[in-house]
C-alpha cells in the first residue's frame, strides 16, 4: 500500500503491476544495510516524506497462529518512506519491523534515475505532480476544505431544528406515559 506524502492519499498496488515494480527498483525492498545520515536526520528532523509504502504479505497465518482461517490474514512485513534531500537526492528510510517497538531504522540511497521516472510519471509523490501552492487539483488545507463549511452549517441547522421538535413534541398534549390506565407489571417465571 502506498500512502502520498502531504495528501494522505492510498493506493493499493499489487505484485503484477508496473507501477509495483518500478516501487520495487526504487526502494529496493530486500537491501539490507544502511548507510550513515546526517544526526538532525537521526533525530527526527528530515525532509518532507514523499510517500510511505507498507509491504504486505497476504495469505499468512491460521490456526495455530491466529483463529481465522488459513490464508485469510495480511502482515506488515517492512515500511519503507520516500525523501528527497535538498541536493535532490532520493533516500530511503527503512524499517524492517514496523510491528516491532524498536529503533531499528535503516537509511540508503534510491537510484536517481528510478526516481526521477517515477517523479515525470507523477508517481513519485510531491513537487514532480506539478502541483504547486495554490494551483489547480492542490490537495492542501487551502483547496481541500471548503466542502466542510457547508456541511457544518447543515449540521448544525439539522441538529437546532431536530432539538426544538422534539422538545415540542415532549411538552405537548398527551405527551409523557399514560395516567388513566392501568400500570403494567413484569413478573420473571
Amino acid at each position: 500500500m502506498v500512502v502520498t506524502g502531504g495528501s494522505g492519499r492510498t493506493q493499493a498496488v499489487r505484485a503484477d503491476e508496473p507501477y509495483f515494480t518500478r516501487l520495487w527498483q526504487l526502494l529496493q525492498p530486500t537491501y539490507t544495510g544502511t548507510e550513515p545520515v546526517s544526526d538532525a536526520w537521526e533525530e527526527g528532523r528530515y525532509p518532507p516524506v514523499r510517500f510511505t509504502v507498507l509491504w504486505g504479505l497476504t495469505g499468512v497465518g491460521g490456526w495455530p497462529s491466529t483463529d481465522s482461517a488459513p490464508g485469510g490474514d495480511v502482515a506488515v512485513a517492512r515500511e519503507d518512506q520516500l525523501f528527497l534531500a535538498g541536493d535532490g537526492t532520493p533516500w530511503v528510510r527503512s524499517d524492517p519491523a514496523p510491528e516491532l517497538e524498536d529503533d531499528d531504522i535503516r537509511w540508503h540511497r534510491a537510484p536517481r534515475e528510478v526516481f526521477d521516472r517515477l517523479d515525470r510519471a507523477g508517481l513519485a509523490g510531491g513537487a514532480g505532480e506539478g502541483r504547486g501552492e495554490g494551483a489547480k487539483g492542490s490537495t492542501g488545507p487551502e483547496r481541500g476544505v471548503w466542502w466542510a463549511v457547508p456541511g457544518l452549517v447543515v449540521g448544525f441547522a439539522a441538529g437546532v431544528g431536530g432539538t426544538r421538535l422534539i422538545r415540542r413534541a415532549a411538552v405537548g398534549p398527551g405527551a409523557g406515559p399514560p395516567r388513566d390506565e392501568p400500570r403494567q407489571e413484569l413478573i420473571d417465571l
